[in-house]
């Protein structure tokens, strides 16, 4: 029987292939006595399923250590060992064992249950969600005392030939799991739980597989070897499809792969639109090693190098050398083009475990996307922000670095931090260290309050970056995190389209350049709009930038801008999506 699920598209792309069921154990172990002379024997089985797991986490590790795979899962891989070596789940099972006479299975699962009621007692997000990863863990020596398969299977019996990929089907991955993806040939995933910023996500998008997660009831509803289709796209995933839909599907699978041919024809294109206006196709990037996708598409430079990824997934600060050495690759890397580095901006759905070393007791925010994060947290911690500060400003005897300050909504957070950054070059050059002394500095417009009232912004700042995720997200007071309003999450509502054009006008007008560095900048099907808006520098995943400089090369400026302004006179919704398909 065909039927189709929904859920959320977290990595584009099209894949059609064999259901590979994997997380066998489902934590509902059978329970049983163990005669009192066999008790030894048991603890010693345990002991072996700690070794095995113990064993294939290290070869985890060393394979995530290596190159082509993601940074992120070396660090993932080191926390799911830090927790098996824990002796609440190494020691306090075997205890459980010699008194209560039990079977391994179900004294791991007690004392793993134990564990995740105190973290879903803790009110902060990211701990919380550290549960997982536990459940995970458990699983895994799970799987080796049931003598259930640890490693994911190459293809299932009656695979068709056309359709060979493996589907992985999970009620939810770790990213150890994930690691086994680029040995084998995974045509992509699909997951009962998570959401677009989950590890799952991240690894799908950083391997370029179809994803889609949160569909609540696949795990169960799927059976191994079932041919289904991934809409990585649109968030769906078709169960034993009909042979139309299925002939559609591969119709339109292989158009996008000779969509992505015939998109590297244009690496070495001018991104210049028909009237003659030349457009920037900068990229966004998260850690040094992304380097090598910017120069495969050959963007115009970096726009937004998001430092906080070189805080997370560890227990100690970056050092100042350290964020030196990071920063200084990647501006000589780019040898000469803009490199524009984000100051730290954590908080909210940002979390770094390593900054807890210096906040001390976790601070409980009621609400923590109006907290104290980004610019405030820097604010806040001037030490730490001075570290940075002058990693920042070494590196830009290296190359073209500019310094973007994330979050400002107050003059005041312009003046503290332009101060504090006369500051850190003032202790450069007592230590005659070099720097670029005209560095510029630039501010990220991404609350409402700093589109309103651009003035003391373009007098102080010499450029600026729109992050239009957070102002949606502020604009319409909506959590973007939050699966239940997503739908209301709209990049065109009027109010938001109003607040950027402003933006982009003012800019304009002052001489100061603006860019766009968040999610719509990548969108190729509102590349148009933005190049009427007057936009001309984009900042997006290198992965997006051929698709964008397509539409930019398509583009007539001049005649963009009077169809935008004409858009931007509307105040209901349908209308703008009517005259957007004329653009």
């Amino acid at each position: 029987m065909s039927f189709s699920l929904h859920g959320l598209a977290v990595s584009h792309g099209i894949a059609i292939g064999r259901a590979h069921l994997v997380s066998h154990a489902t934590l509902e172990v059978a329970h049983y006595t163990i005669r009192e002379r066999d008790v030894a024997l048991e603890v010693a089985r345990f002991d072996v399923a700690l070794n095995t797991v113990q064993t294939e986490l290290a070869t985890l590790h060393d394979e995530a250590s290596g190159p082509g795979a993601p940074a992120e899962l070396a660090a993932f891989v080191g926390i799911h060992a830090m927790i098996l070596a824990d002796p609440l789940l190494s020691e306090a099972p075997r205890q459980l064992m010699r008194e209560r006479r039990c079977n391994a299975e179900w004294a791991l699962v007690q004392q793993m249950e134990q564990l995740v009621g105190h973290f879903d007692e803790i009110d902060d997000a990211y701990l919380r969600e550290r549960r997982q990863d536990i459940v995970q863990v458990v699983e895994r020596v799970l799987k080796v005392l049931t003598g259930r398969p640890r490693k994911l299977g190459r293809r299932g019996k009656g695979t068709d030939k056309d359709d060979s990929e493996l589907i992985i089907v999970a009620h939810d991955l770790s990213p150890a799991d994930t690691i086994q993806f680029k040995t084998l040939k995974i045509g992509g995933f699909v997951t009962d739980l998570g959401g677009a910023t989950s590890h799952t996500a991240i690894v799908a998008r950083s391997l370029a597989i179809p994803a889609v997660v949160g569909l609540h009831h696949a795990r169960s509803l799927v059976r191994d070897n079932d041919l289904l289709i991934i809409d990585g796209t649109r968030g769906v995933l078709i169960v034993e499809p009909d042979l139309r839909v299925l002939e559609e599907y591969r119709l339109r699978k292989s158009e996008l792969e000779l969509e992505r041919a015939k998109l590297k024809r244009l690496k070495s294109a001018k991104a210049t639109t028909l009237d003659g206006e030349d457009i920037s196709l900068q990229a966004n990037i998260e850690l040094p090693q992304d380097i090598g996708q910017v120069k495969d598409v050959d963007a115009a430079g970096i726009g937004l190098f998001r430092t906080e990824y070189l805080f997370m997934n560890r227990d100690e600060l970056p050092t100042e050398d350290e964020q030196f050495e990071s920063y200084r690759s990647v501006a000589k890397a780019m040898a000469g083009k803009p490199v524009t580095i984000r100051t730290l901006d954590v908080g909210a759905d940002k979390q770094a475990r390593a900054l807890r070393s210096i906040s001390g007791a976790e601070r409980q925010e009621p609400n923590p996307a109006l907290g104290l994060r980004a610019i405030r947290y820097c604010l806040a911690e001037p030490q730490l922000f001075m570290t940075q500060l002058r990693a920042l400003l070494r590196a830009s005897h290296h190359g073209r670095v500019r310094i973007l300050v994330p979050m400002l909504a107050h003059v005041a957070e312009i003046e503290q931090t332009l101060a504090l950054i006369e500051q850190a070059k003032g202790q450069l050059r007592e230590a005659r260290v070099k720097f670029d002394e005209g560095i510029e500095v630039g501010g990220m417009i991404e609350i409402p309050a700093a589109a309103l009232v651009l003035g003391p912004f373009l007098k102080r700042l010499r450029f600026l970056s729109i992050g239009t995720n957070d102002l949606i997200q502020y604009t319409l007071a909506i959590d973007r995190t939050d699966e239940a309003v997503s739908h209301l999450y709209d990049p065109l509502h009027p109010a938001v389209l109003r607040l950027i054009a402003q933006t982009i006008q003012a800019g304009a007008r002052a001489e100061v350049p603006v860019a766009i560095c968040g999610e719509m900048a990548g969108d190729p099907a509102l590349t148009h709009l933005l190049i009427g808006m007057g936009l001309r520098q984009f900042s997006m995943h290198p992965s997006q930038i051929l698709e964008v400089k397509q539409q930019v090369v398509m583009a007539d400026a001049e005649q963009l801008g009077l169809k935008v302004a004409r858009l931007l006179r509307c105040d209901e919704p349908d209308k703008i999506r009517e005259q957007m398909e004329r653009l």
